[in-house]
């Protein structure tokens, strides 16, 4: 009887701690819905550091994008987990693609890498449809293989930074250059390559991955990298 009264109590006590364990865990991790219309999206978004992705191709996010997104075309899964590696897991990330379909499998892939994920129902078309603003490339016309020849010989050092703004190790950079060019090594000029409109330039010097960071003395190449790099590593290049 003793032996039947001490397991009730422990299943009694290991209940109620379960449950107090589950409610504590709904408490500090609420209930996220993961699709939203329109309307909802453009106010999640709205907020400051919002952090959005789009995972078409480069060429659809040229054509237009919703503002401050970042890009990682899902059809390549190479590119796709090289970018968002970088992404912020402390932030939800806010995917979106042409109708829906690819972001919302995107999404999966993301939740089970950690994060915390909510995709725009019907994508960019919906979004367009509803008549909310986009941005593109508008009609820049690329940059000529002949006019980067010219610029590499410029300077006794030329560093070509191969990315976009759009692209997330490449924003993981930005503090990167924004040193050296304040505080440089030695004396170069800096040239920045759109990695998503200056194609030739970039078919030109073998760019595949962005960030690709190259460096000339005297029109040659000398040192390049590719990826997320620390400073050392161009103050080492000039050197």
């Amino acid at each position: 009887m003793k032996l039947k009264c001490v397991c009730s109590l422990f299943f009694l006590t290991t209940t109620l701690f379960s449950c107090a364990q589950n409610n504590q865990s709904n408490q500090t991790n609420p209930k996220i819905e993961l699709t939203i219309n329109t309307s909802a999206f453009s106010k999640a978004i709205a907020q400051p550091d919002a952090q959005i992705l789009d995972v078409r191709t480069a060429g659809e996010y040229q054509s237009g994008h919703i503002a401050n997104a970042l890009q990682a075309n899902w059809l390549d899964p190479r590119e796709f987990k090289n970018r968002t590696q970088y992404l912020d897991k402390t932030k939800t990330i806010y995917v979106y693609c042409q109708s829906g379909g690819r972001s919302a499998s995107a999404q999966t892939a993301l939740i089970q890498a950690g994060f915390t994920v909510v995709n725009l129902e019907g994508g960019i078309s919906n979004w367009r449809m509803q008549e909310m603003p986009v941005e593109g490339a508008g009609d820049r016309a690329q940059m000529r293989i002949v006019d980067f020849e010219k610029l590499i010989k410029s300077n006794e050092y030329v560093l070509v930074e191969i990315g976009a703004l759009w692209c997330p190790p490449c924003r993981k950079m930005q503090p990167v250059v924004d040193g050296l060019k304040q505080a440089p090594p030695k004396p170069f000029y800096f040239l920045a390559v759109d990695g998503g409109q200056d194609m030739d330039v970039m078919k030109s010097v073998k760019a595949d991955d962005l960030p690709t960071f190259i460096l000339y003395k005297n029109g040659v190449e000398v040192w390049r990298k590719v990826g997320v790099t620390p400073k050392e590593d161009f103050i080492k290049a000039f050197n």
